[in-house]
């Protein structure tokens, strides 16, 4: 495997994470969002990955991390009998975002992580060619 090969998979694997932490931003942004009907709630944003191999006439050539697509979260809403709230529905329930603000830090902070171990492998990379160069000058 390249240099070229191990740099394009670190960078698009730094790419699906911020994907990643701009979707759970947006989830954590929207979490005590208030909504007076089911269909109108926020619900939260998940995004879904898939390794792809990239392959030519000569075989396997390299891989990567694609964002397939960011889906809605299918787990219930949270529903709450607010009588008093401006935006309660007819029957005084107030619906809210089925954004658990935990389990999104949790997933912040090992998307931040791996974000920082595609750095890493950059950073290792760089330096190796940097080597490699001056083992050429000798």
């Amino acid at each position: 495997m390249s240099f070229r090969d191990i740099s394009r998979i670190a960078g698009s694997a730094m790419t699906a994470q911020t994907v990643r932490l701009n979707t759970i931003a947006s989830n954590l942004a929207n979490a005590e969002s208030a909504a007076g009907a089911e269909s109108l709630a926020y619900r939260a944003r998940k995004p879904v990955f898939a390794s792809v191999l990239q392959g030519g006439g000569d075989g396997w050539q390299g891989a990567g991390v694609a964002v397939l697509d960011v889906v809605k979260s299918p787990a219930p809403l949270r529903k709450l009998h607010e009588p008093g709230n401006p935006l309660a529905d007819a029957e005084g329930n107030v619906f809210y975002p089925n954004v658990n603000p935990v389990e999104e830090m949790t997933d912040m902070m090992a998307a931040s992580r791996a974000f920082q171990t595609n750095v890493e492998v950059m950073t290792r990379v760089r330096s190796m060619q940097g080597d490699l160069l001056k083992l050429g000058e000798g």
